[in-house]
């Protein structure tokens, strides 16, 4: 039996660079629209990291335009052993030290590592009984025993396209069984779902801020306030359009990024990892904003509408008391005049 651990950590990077297209390697089951469906990762660069007096080498890639991936693959004598979990820990940890100095947020990331057991015969499932809890221990980062429903049920989210071969899937990482090693595309899909959810919480994360910034436009766009100010008005008017549009334009994108259609092992794979990340509950949350943000756009153009209307309304008042004042003034004049 051979074991094999890969970690890495997705970020936002704005000064992300494309480098070296890398190759996309689908199953044979994938449909033949695989390769343009999955998001094209670029190759920046290497770097080596000395971990446990070893060095291990991390492999910078990105997703362009603003997002930064390092990645580092392996080899391990025991993939359920206690060592193992401490090393997962470490390749984490190195690999937001190496996105920072890319300048990305590490804040706002995802992390995921994958154990990867390869080179043994039989049901995989054979290790599920004896090392289940170890396992789900591994999935969830998780040092403490677990229950035994807490077990099952984690050992649960799980995928079988053969015999011999087997996924598992939980938040924190998947445990892949592959008699023949070749797992790159399931590595591809774990890190297209991560890069899909840290895609939303950015977005999820800048509609928050977008919000609270033209949450107080409506009350700025009353008359009194647009005859004090009328070119910040504007400008904040403008300022609500094109963050609503932004807003629209990301979330479409977002929306047609992965699509994978069919009864294919990858589609279905890909469909059990976004519903353990709660990819739906995300997409819904952020078209509930967005509606938020159509309904404030509303009020601001209403509002905007109207106070434009009232001082046009006031300015035809003003002008028709000083005509009036003109006319008066003029009689006043020729009054004088006529009884010298």
């Amino acid at each position: 039996m051979k074991s094999r651990l890969l970690s890495f950590v997705i970020a936002e990077s704005p000064k992300s660079k494309r480098g070296e297209v890398l190759p996309q390697k689908p199953d044979q089951s994938a449909p033949q629209y695989y390769e343009s469906l999955i998001p094209r990762q670029f190759q920046i660069q290497k770097e080596s990291v000395e971990i446990n007096g070893k060095k291990i080498n991390f492999l910078i890639k990105a997703y362009p335009p603003e997002q930064v991936m390092a990645e580092a693959s392996v080899d391990v004598e025991d993939i359920f052993s206690e060592e193992t979990f401490k090393l997962r820990e470490q390749l984490i940890e190195a690999a937001h030290k190496l996105l920072k100095k890319f300048g990305s947020n590490t804040e706002l990331s995802e992390e995921n590592s994958v154990a990867i057991v390869s080179e043994y015969k039989g049901d995989p499932d054979e290790f599920l009984k004896n090392k289940g809890a170890t396992i789900a221990e591994f999935l969830k980062s998780e040092k403490l025993p677990l229950d035994e429903k807490e077990v099952e049920y984690t050992l649960s989210k799980q995928i079988k396209y053969a015999k011999d071969d087997l996924v598992i899937v939980d938040w924190d990482g998947a445990f892949v069984f592959e008699p023949t090693g070749q797992v790159e595309s399931i590595i591809d899909l774990f890190q297209a779902a991560n890069l899909q959810l840290l895609r939303y919480r950015v977005l999820d994360n800048e509609l928050d801020e977008r919000m609270k910034k033209i949450s107080r436009l409506p009350e700025k766009t009353s008359t009194k306030y647009l005859v004090i100010n009328r070119k910040e008005i504007n400008n904040s008017f403008k300022e609500v359009i094109s963050v609503r549009a932004k807003a629209i334009s990301d979330f479409q994108e977002l929306a047609r990024d992965v699509k994978l259609i069919g009864d294919w092992y990858s589609a279905r794979l890909y469909d059990l990892i976004s519903k353990k990340f709660k990819l739906d509950e995300w997409k819904s949350n952020i078209k509930d904003k967005l509606e938020s943000l159509e309904d404030i756009y509303t009020i601001v153009a209403e509002n905007f509408s109207i106070s434009r209307t009232h001082l046009l309304e006031l300015i035809q008042i003003v002008l028709f008391f000083v005509l009036q004042v003109g006319w008066f003034a003029l009689i006043i004049l020729e009054f004088i005049y006529f009884t010298k």
